[in-house]
């Protein structure tokens, strides 16, 4: 066997295709084929099935990717114990990083230069929706989730708490008038989730609102609510680290503070992964840089 097969095969698995895995490899699709096919003879089995959509791995495929993990591992860490000059651009791989609408809109997307300049071999499916991917399920190599899971075999830890707020356009402030007393709130707009169709329950802080009205204009989008109290269409609640970045938004009635969690989960065996490590400690480190936008001073 030629070891020197496996960066191919690894770029396949990461990355579905061989068009894909030979940009990141600076080599053609072709040259890529055949060192897969040069590696399944090695190995006497089929480890991918070339399916509409990609490479997807077969089960013995599933099997040498571990190891292969593992010596990757093993030679980044060589690489760091020869004294390798720049041990963070030989990092190579891919993470994908699965993040709520708004955290990964609002700040990870903002900032993400910063790890790409750090580690250019490095991909990054960032991928921020309405919606978790599980890392448990292997859907993902890390996530920020709102609750601390209860079970499976996983690395967690809290990244922060965050604050969130009311909040209401300038212009609505001045066609409405001042916000200024909570039984004031039961005769304005309210903006919010889609009810039946809330992702986490830890989204149903409208609850927290004392005197709320209904809620009259509702979207499962933060960033479509946001757009919404953004344009005067009613007020609604936003976390901090949204409100306080639009300057077209006012805080309304401050004290009413909700809070809640971001907990950073990886499954335990890609939270070896040297790429993963690498994207679990500068989220830490970027969000701990920046923690007047998550708690700012009651």
């Amino acid at each position: 066997m030629d070891w020197g097969d496996l960066p191919f095969f690894l770029a396949v698995a990461e990355h579905g295709t061989l068009a894909r895995a030979g940009a990141l490899l600076r080599t053609d699709p072709t040259t890529v084929g055949r060192r897969i096919q040069k590696l399944e003879r090695a190995v006497e089995a089929r480890l991918f099935e070339h399916l509409p959509s990609g490479f997807v791995l077969t089960p013995a495929g599933e099997r040498l990717l571990q190891k292969a993990r593992a010596m990757e591992r093993i030679a980044v860490e060589a690489r760091q114990v020869g004294g390798a000059r720049d041990a963070a651009a030989d990092l190579t791989g891919t993470v994908r990083l699965s993040v709520a609408e708004g955290f990964g809109s609002w700040f990870v997307a903002r900032r993400i230069r910063d790890f790409a300049d750090r580690y250019p071999a490095v991909s990054v499916d960032l991928v921020a929706n309405s919606g978790f991917l599980n890392p448990t399920r292997r859907e993902t190599d890390l996530a920020v989730l709102l609750a601390l899971p209860r079970k499976g075999p996983l690395v967690t830890r809290k990244l922060t708490d965050y604050a969130l707020g009311l909040y209401a356009s300038h212009a609505y402030l001045a066609e409405a008038g001042p916000i200024d007393r909570r039984e004031a709130l039961a005769g304005h707009r309210l903006i919010g989730y889609v009810p039946d169709i809330v992702y986490a329950p830890e989204l149903r802080y409208l609850d927290e609102i004392p005197n709320a009205g209904p809620v009259m204009l509702r979207s499962s989008s933060i960033n479509a609510q946001h757009r919404m109290i953004a344009a005067g269409a009613g007020i609604g609640v936003l976390p901090h680290f949204i409100g306080a970045m639009d300057r077209a938004l006012a805080p309304i009635l401050p004290e009413l503070r909700i809070l809640r969690s971001f907990w950073l989960v990886a499954h335990k065996e890609t939270s070896t992964y040297p790429q993963v490590r690498a994207m679990m400690n500068w989220l830490r480190d970027t969000v701990k840089a920046e923690q007047h936008l998550f708690l700012p001073p009651a």
